[in-house]
């Protein structure tokens, strides 16, 4: 049996065609090929359109058919993963109302700290584990409050792979792994949460019925199927946000295993069997793909907004002539720690780990004579990875201490400077796989299907490409990431100004 894996990424789906017996990737296909637009009416605002996810998805399953690799009669279960925290409503009718409002989007902030102070920190950090913030409960109450007119639509509220799924079957589901990320579900009561939902004056018949993340989540409507050349009545056994899905292609299952990803964000993911929290909810704690009330396992989530969005950022910027792989020749052709210069990489919404600080992205300590745009793009990638070690310094406050982590050679680990300047700066050994999220929905879609005994048979042939350990530049990695920790700090908390002298 062949397996279709479906990733709704912030800038390109990507398709993944299985087989299910050899695990191997038999086509794989993104679209479009130039990455997709964030809109951005305001500032700190960040949506897209659902409707061109779903075009987006049946274009790049198609250019997958066409590599004629494999028979698409053959494809006998589809997984989701997507980019997580997204709202997504329709009507009775499965229109949808309005775009998306997505995981880098900002404006929800002030309205979960409000949930935050009115429910008790203690309350959410224990029932629900994380603040409010800016998840996707507390986007809907902005809806409620700027759109009442839309609100009073909404028939059901999804999460972007809830949305695919619907398109595929015309079913609505979710998965307490969804509701999780949205801070909709009470992990001590293990249901929908009472709190959340009074306080925001929220619907409870707005969340679709909740299944298992490996689970019949609909069958393929004989209108698409004819569409996209499947066969209908094609089960859907799998959706998961991009983060867990990350993790489990990679077979990131079980507790003190860790993954990382630098997609358009930068994640590292560790798995626990423990109830974590921190006590700032600057990293955060969902329910992980194989998590049960009676077998807890959890994800704890460091996210990073700016790290692939601020490389591609640059690279439109100084190198826009130039590939990925040149930017990352030229990037290699600066010294270790760019001659100085410094880059805070957080211009693409607020951060969590940042106590949701509107820092924004800087360039510091930039020297005319000396800096070229190849020193920019160093320093980017440089500073990306002095973020990862920002937010692995929280996790570790919290008795977190991975000591290897799992990714897949792909998006910024496919540069073999920032990888390496990855490891030196956060200590961490770094084991490169080839996979990705789409390759990880088709097992994901497989192991729903029962085509597996156990999620670990779904990756008996896997194998590791590449570990990286820290070299002899670490330690003068450790001294550039205590000057640029130091001018961060500068930024979070600012030297106030004197007040003026009383004449």
């Amino acid at each position: 049996m062949l397996l279709l894996g479906i990733d709704i990424g912030t800038s390109s789906v990507k398709v993944s065609v299985v087989d299910a017996e050899t695990q191997q990737c038999l086509a794989a296909i993104s679209y479009p090929e130039t990455e997709r637009e964030i809109l951005t009416r305001q500032p700190g605002w960040a949506e897209q359109q659902p409707l061109q996810w779903w075009q987006d998805a049946k274009q790049a399953i198609l250019l997958a058919h066409a590599t004629q690799r494999y028979n698409p009669q053959e494809i006998g279960a589809i997984g989701i993963a997507y980019q997580m925290h997204g709202l997504v409503l329709i009507d009775e009718q499965h229109h949808v109302l309005r775009d998306a409002i997505i995981w880098c989007d900002s404006r929800a902030v002030p309205y979960g700290e409000q949930a935050f102070q009115a429910i008790g920190a203690e309350q959410c950090l224990t029932h629900l584990l994380n603040s409010p913030g800016n998840f996707t409960a507390a986007k809907l109450a902005w809806v409620k409050e700027h759109e009442p007119e839309v609100y009073q639509r909404i028939h059901q509220v999804l999460l972007p792979g809830d949305f695919l799924a619907l398109q595929l079957t015309g079913e609505a589901t979710t998965s307490i792994s969804a509701l999780s990320e949205g801070i909709f579900w009470d992990f001590a009561e293990n249901e929908l949460s009472e709190d959340v939902f009074r306080f925001f004056g929220f619907e409870r018949e707005l969340i679709p019925p909740v299944r298992a993340v490996f689970a019949d989540h609909g069958h393929l409507r004989e209108v698409i199927a004819e569409e996209l050349g499947l066969r209908a009545g094609i089960p859907v056994t799998y959706k998961a946000g991009d983060q867990p899905n990350n993790a489990l292609s990679l077979n990131v299952l079980r507790p003190g295993e860790v993954a990382a990803t630098a997609g358009t964000s930068g994640v590292i993911y560790a798995v626990t069997d423990e109830l974590f929290v921190d006590a700032q909810s600057r990293v955060n704690a969902f329910a992980h793909v194989n998590h049960a009330p009676e077998l807890p396992r959890l994800g704890v989530l460091l996210c990073i907004n700016g790290a692939g969005s601020m490389n591609r950022w640059v690279k439109q910027t100084v190198g826009h002539e130039l590939s990925y792989p040149e930017v990352n020749q030229r990037a290699a052709s600066v010294p270790a720690g760019s001659e100085g210069l410094l880059c805070l990489p957080f211009g693409n919404g607020v951060e969590r780990m940042l106590a949701n600080e509107p820092v924004g992205a800087h360039f510091l300590n930039l020297d005319l004579n000396v800096h070229t745009p190849a020193h920019l793009l160093r320093a980017v990638q440089e500073g990306v990875a002095f973020a990862f070690r920002y937010g692995l310094d929280i996790m570790r406050e919290n008795g977190l201490h991975p000591t290897v982590v799992k990714a897949g050679k792909t998006n910024m680990f496919l540069s073999e400077l920032f990888a390496q300047v990855f490891v030196n700066v956060t200590g961490l050994a770094v084991e490169l796989y080839q996979t990705d999220g789409s390759v990880g929905a088709a097992l994901g879609a497989g192991i729903g299907a029962g085509q597996y005994a156990t999620p670990d048979d779904a990756f008996r042939h896997m194998q590791r490409l590449q570990l990286l350990e820290p070299n002899a530049e670490a330690a003068a990695y450790e001294q550039t990431y205590q000057r640029w920790k130091t001018a961060l700090l500068s930024y979070l908390h600012p030297t106030p100004e004197p007040a003026p002298s009383q004449a």
